[in-house]
């Protein structure tokens, strides 16, 4: 403890670098998207290319679960001192692949390195700071939101000087020395001792089984929406008669908005019951999706866009303020690695089912007024659950 204010010493620092891995590792998973059309253009298959895009968010998946069996024997933090070696190596397997396959492999390897960090770094955050759990995974999740805000940018950046290998040579580089710097900050930080008992997996898991199912109801419906809404959404605004190279401005505004809206919801999530925001986030964003569809002009357009950026991103720091507060210190990594193992596999496939849909020949305004009444029924159904008083309320257990 510190002798002036009683509190434990360094964490801030460790806090500090897990927010610099948060944007890293972010940066990794969505470096792979606006790689795609170059990869086309340079002569790669279409199918081809979009598997670099998808073994990102396959591989961040993938080691949820088994990540949070690790915590159950080895402290948080050197896993993520683990992760951040495995970064490294896997952005420069990605900087040096001779071809194409091996990108994808080095699109999988850094999409392994992204899912570990988040099983580990996030029980972390919220134990850091259990005073205000909300405040610290908004601002964990806001650092990882400017990364997909900036990513396009800065991998155009790369080309532009030469090679896009550029880019994940950079990433290599950034997360070996900020390995270095966390195991620094970890030896001079006093860590906190919440997971010390956190020993079963599947029991934690059988115990926070309502929890889990609740987050999964909140995150995993929305979040399959989502992913489909933001992939097509330059192809949706473009239907609309509005010129592509405006559509990507205004998706990159979309993302723009939740680097504020994490940390908004964040503090809200400390002042005011999870339940109620949770509900509200799901009405606004089914409001705002059906409003996308009613309007057609670029104001109009950019405006809708704006509020649903801000709304949707808020989804994300709440409901883990509600799983990582309300989870017990003896289950909280294991049961948040269910959920988050789960969530995401139900969000994976939200592209392929719009893509799927519009083959079929259903608009794309057909589409999102579905998937907006799908989220209204959600929201529906929760409040129902929520007024039975069959869902946990939130708050530390």
């Amino acid at each position: 403890m510190s002798a002036a204010t009683g509190k434990p010493r360094g964490r801030a620092g460790v806090f500090v670098t897990i927010c610099v891995f948060s944007f890293l590792v972010n940066f990794g998973r969505i470096a792979f998207a606006p790689l795609v059309d170059y990869f086309i253009e340079s002569g790669v298959d279409p199918s081809t290319a979009g598997l670099a895009a998808t073994a990102v968010w396959v591989g961040s998946a993938l080691l949820r679960l088994p990540t949070g069996y690790l915590l159950t024997i080895v402290r948080r933090h050197r896993v993520l001192l683990g992760m951040g070696v495995f970064l490294s190596a896997a952005a420069t397997f990605t900087a040096l692949s001779p071809g194409i396959a091996f990108t994808v492999a080095g699109a999988f390897f850094v999409g392994l390195a992204s899912g570990v960090f988040f099983i580990a770094a996030n029980p972390l955050v919220s134990e850091l700071y259990p005073e205000r759990v909300g405040l610290a995974v908004g601002l964990r999740g806001m650092s990882s939101q400017v990364a997909a805000v900036a990513a396009p940018a800065l991998v155009g950046l790369a080309i532009g000087f030469g090679t896009w290998r550029i880019a994940f040579g950079a990433l290599a580089g950034l997360a070996l020395v900020g390995t270095g710097v966390f195991a620094l900050a970890v030896r001079r930080a006093e860590l906190p001792e919440a997971g010390v008992e956190d020993r079963d997996l599947l029991g934690a898991i059988r115990a926070q089984w309502r929890l889990i199912v609740a987050g999964i109801a909140f995150v995993g419906i929305t979040g399959f929406v989502w992913q489909g809404v933001f992939n097509f959404y330059v192809t949706a605004v473009s239907a609309k008669g509005i010129a592509s190279g405006t559509a990507n401005s205004l998706l990159t505004v979309v993302f723009a908005a939740g680097v504020p809206s994490f940390l908004v919801a964040g503090r809200l999530a400390d002042r005011f019951s999870y339940l109620p925001l949770l509900l509200a986030i799901l009405v606004g964003f089914a409001a705002c999706l059906l409003a996308f569809t009613l309007v057609s002009s670029v104001l109009a357009v950019a405006a809708v866009s704006i509020v649903m950026g801000l709304v949707i991103h808020g989804l994300f720091p709440v409901a883990d303020a509600y799983m990582l507060e309300t989870l017990p210190d003896e289950n909280r990594a294991s049961a948040y690695s269910g959920f988050s193992a789960v969530m995401m596999l139900i969000q994976a496939p939200g592209s392929v089912a719009v893509g799927t849909l519009a083959e079929a020949g259903v608009s794309y305004t057909g589409v999102f007024r579905g998937y907006a009444v799908a989220v209204t029924l959600v929201a529906v159904a929760m409040t129902l659950l929520a007024r039975a008083g069959r869902l946990p309320t939130g708050g530390s257990a």
